[in-house]
């Protein structure tokens, strides 16, 4: 190798290991270097949270008081949101599902189609997987 590129990626090698060294054994650490604190503690954006909540849910039950409506608690909400999801996960299982017998009975078509035989229908796709022969 020709030692003026030697020399060199000796000196850049040299820079790099002296960097890291650097970093790894300074006193003090890139936050104090740089006087950064955080704006505000963990503990109150945790309890600005909660408060801005119930400021939303106290607001939300002056607008039900004044129609006559029952109030809401946070446990309410919370199951209401609770079943919500619990709807909603179980309607995306069944459009995969779904999605997944049309994607089957596709490549059965396929198949199908290449030997020459006729393709069958959804159901009685459905009617083989769930063995109802009949």
């Amino acid at each position: 190798m020709d030692p003026f590129a030697v020399i060199m990626l000796g000196i850049v090698g040299g820079m790099l290991v002296g960097l890291v060294l650097l970093g790894l054994f300074h006193p003090r650490t890139g936050a104090d270097t740089l006087d950064w604190r955080p704006t505000r503690s963990a503990e109150l954006e945790i309890q600005n949270e909660i408060d801005d909540l119930d400021q939303m849910l106290e607001a939300a039950n002056a607008r039900r008081r004044a129609r006559g409506a029952p109030e809401l608690t946070e446990e309410g909400v919370r199951a209401s949101v609770g079943a919500d999801l619990a709807d909603t996960i179980k309607r995306r299982e069944d459009h995969l599902a779904e999605l997944e017998v049309v994607q089957m009975l596709d490549a059965k078509n396929a198949r199908r189609r290449a030997r020459g035989l006729p393709e069958i229908t959804i159901d009685e796709y459905r009617r083989s997987i769930l063995g109802d022969d009949a």
